[in-house]
């Protein structure tokens, strides 16, 4: 019998914010599959899991490199899935754990998505977990969005000219991934006025997180952790109805 693959999202980085649901999976499958980049230091996804419970994993490390080279990202894809697979049709129950949740910016759709095309049939369950900009937002008591407003979510690596539009455009932004784009964000943000509407989080969850409101000058001269996100609010809380 086709073992099943779970894409379990374990939150932003506390052990407390995994989910029950995920916590009984994560206690009965087989293997856990963890992603690896070149730039990890250890998988931020295995140690999550790992703080929360108490039992020894059997851990298959699936290599995806940060590159934006779609022959690059298939081929480690595809190998990737060919692992599972393998491991799946011997009957193995296999947990894909990673930051956030597994349908938000994460390897796992790419993976789900190969895997079925080679073992037609097999059972993919995903278990949503608590995304970045909720745990932070939550971590400061900052409200996403109120009333009639509008929310949108971008990676920094659209550019400055797409942020100054949505700028424009909506009245809350989360901007993922702004580690390297922070220079010219706090240019944009400078230049229309909303430096102390801009909130940043760095490895929201972890023991050495930390967030900076409005005073992101300090930054700019530091070297910034790829789990960093900024939230921009147009409106200060309980402006709008």
């Amino acid at each position: 019998m086709t073992g099943t693959l779970y894409g379990i999202g374990v939150g932003p980085g506390d052990p407390g914010l995994l989910t029950l649901k995920a916590q009984q999976i994560l206690q009965n499958v087989d293997l856990l599959c963890v992603p690896r980049s070149a730039g990890d230091r250890d998988s931020l996804a295995l140690q999550v899991v790992q703080r929360a419970l108490n039992r020894q994993f059997t851990v298959l490390e699936l290599d995806f490199p940060m590159s934006r080279d779609r022959q690059v990202l298939e081929r480690a894809w595809q190998k990737a899935a060919e692992m599972v697979v393998d491991r799946l049709q011997q009957g193995l129950d296999l947990a894909f754990v990673t930051i956030g949740d597994p349908l938000f910016y994460s390897t796992f759709s790419y993976l789900a998505l190969r895997v079925r095309e080679l073992c037609p049939g097999v059972t993919v369950q995903t278990i949503p977990g608590v995304m970045a900009m909720a745990g932070c937002a939550a971590a400061i008591g900052l409200p996403l969005a109120e009333g009639e407003e509008s929310l949108l979510v971008i990676p920094a690596a659209y550019g400055v000219e797409q942020l100054r539009e949505a700028l424009d455009k909506y009245d809350n932004i989360v901007l993922m991934k702004v580690h390297r784009q922070l220079g010219p964000v706090y240019d944009l943000l400078q230049e229309k006025g909303l430096l102390s509407r801009a909130f940043f989080f760095s490895r929201c969850g972890q023991e050495d997180g930390f967030f900076i409101s409005g005073r992101l000058e300090e930054l700019l001269d530091r070297s910034l952790d790829y789990m960093s996100l900024l939230i921009i609010k147009k409106n200060a809380p309980g402006e709008s109805v």
